[in-house]
């Protein structure tokens, strides 16, 4: 099969060609039909994530067919259409997954990081950490499901039901998934892009926001809720200061610049700043189910698998709107 290996941190990725992988015990091997480009895929790239393997095929928003099952696999069969995301496997006996908390596992693995991932034309899962993908999304638009809308459905789950008026601090693959689920919802949103990004505001208006400007504006109205999509430290201390009293920022990247220090003013009066961190089973199949019933349009580019590197510079130089994807 045809892959893309990130072989050095810090370099581009370089195309390979490898057996296909065999299942087994507990694994199936899947046929990539599409695998979006996430931001952490560039983190990987230019080594601002920790130990990863080595060497790596990154990926982990990734729709394909079920080609194989290893043994002792039942639930799934071949042909069947599956993603696969961040969350590759955990130990299911720590603390913190005993107490529902998975995403939370010292021992856990993760797709396209630790575990090798959907950049390449077939890839290993373990069964139990694949989802169901609802049929009405081809494979391309589905991908960045995936992530982009897994964790930024952590994320809003975590702003808290009672939050009414939505911040959206980066407006890229997450922010623009996330806009339309609330939209859909009746609230209102809030999208901050880089200053002078009027491309990027217009298209937060086109799928429903009801304001948007650059990142170093105040919104025209205090928020219940800041969701930080983008890795700028200092988006911290100005996303505090835009939400009401008890209001909450989560940051919900995997990697950020430093946080500049702030007065204690910005965080007193109860407002909450907390993180993301990976994602649950639970959080795919609640949010895939959500997608099922809601009229998400995700806006895709679609690269070769051989153009990984050109779909990471787009990305890293933010040339598109949406969510970039490869298909091999």
């Amino acid at each position: 099969m045809r892959c893309m290996v990130l072989e050095v941190p810090g370099t581009d990725l370089v195309a390979r060609e490898r057996a296909v992988p065999q299942p087994g015990p507990g694994q199936v091997c899947i046929r990539v039909l599409a695998c979006g480009v996430c931001r952490t895929d560039l983190h990987l790239r230019d080594g601002e994530l920790p130990d990863p393997k080595m060497p790596v095929i990154p990926g982990h928003e990734v729709v394909g067919e079920v080609d194989a099952l290893g043994e002792g696999v039942r639930d799934l069969a071949p042909g069947q259409r599956v993603g696969v995301a961040w969350l590759g496997w955990a130990c299911g006996e720590c603390e913190h997954c005993r107490a529902g908390r998975e995403n939370l596992c010292q021992r856990a693995r993760f797709t396209g990081y630790t575990l090798d991932g959907g950049y390449g034309q077939y890839m290993l899962a373990d069964a139990g950490y694949v989802v169901p993908v609802p049929e009405r999304y081809e494979a391309a638009a589905a991908a960045p499901l995936l992530c982009a809308g897994l964790i930024g459905f952590r994320a809003y789950r975590l702003a808290g039901e009672e939050a009414r008026r939505i911040g959206l601090y980066g407006f890229g693959a997450a922010a623009h998934i996330l806009c339309q689920v609330a939209v859909h919802e009746q609230r209102q949103v809030f999208a901050f892009t880089r200053p002078g990004d009027e491309r990027g505001q217009r298209f937060a208006r086109e799928l429903g926001a009801h304001w948007a400007g650059g990142s170093d504006r105040p919104p025209p109205v205090p928020l219940d809720a800041a969701l930080i999509f983008a890795p700028v430290g200092a988006l911290v201390p100005a996303a505090l200061e835009a939400v009401r009293p008890g209001g909450t920022v989560v940051c919900a990247g995997i990697h950020m610049s430093a946080i500049p220090s702030f007065p204690y003013r910005l965080l007193w009066r109860e407002r909450v700043l907390r993180s993301v961190a990976n994602l649950t089973r639970a959080d795919g199949r609640d949010f895939m189910q959500l997608a099922a019933r809601t009229p998400i349009q995700t806006r895709t580019h679609t690269y070769r698998l051989a153009d990984a590197n050109a779909a990471l510079e787009d990305l890293r130089q933010g040339r598109f709107d949406g969510a970039a994807v490869l298909v091999p």
